[in-house]
């Protein structure tokens, strides 16, 4: 219960992070990757600032322990090799952002808003992620 108590706490922090920097409109994001024209750098600032905050905790506080807050141990990855399904699917995941401007948590924040797009967005993820899976079981 713990656990699933600090998975809520965590995503409606990130949601409403999300929601108050406008990173949910992918207006926004797309003219973010415009760097041609009207270039938007509000979602550098954005990474910029989760990295400052983030990046102490992990070095500090994560990765020494390798436990989290309720004692669990961390399920740190264990891989740091550039093999061909990371940047492949690095690769698919950038465009399918560039395309859409939508990236999976504000995909899921905007579910709130009823927009029919985000739910064919999130639909076609979703199909992504069982192709994927059964693939790697073949």
């Amino acid at each position: 219960m713990q656990q699933f108590i600090s998975a809520l706490i965590a995503g409606v922090l990130f949601g409403a992070g999300l929601t108050v920097s406008m990173m949910t409109d992918p207006v926004r994001v797309l003219d973010f990757l415009d760097v041609t024209g009207a270039w938007d750098p509000t979602l550098a600032f954005v990474m910029a600032g989760a990295l400052a905050i983030y990046m102490p905790i992990y070095h500090f506080y994560v990765k020494p322990r390798a436990r989290t807050v309720f004692g669990e141990p961390c399920q740190l990855p264990a891989a740091t090799a550039l093999d061909t399904p990371l940047v492949s699917g690095a690769g698919l995941f950038g465009i399918g952002w560039g395309l859409s401007g939508i990236c999976p948590g504000p995909g899921i924040t905007n579910l709130t808003g009823g927009d029919p797009a985000i739910f064919m967005f999130i639909g076609c993820m979703l199909l992504g992620m069982i192709t994927t899976r059964t693939l790697r079981k073949t």
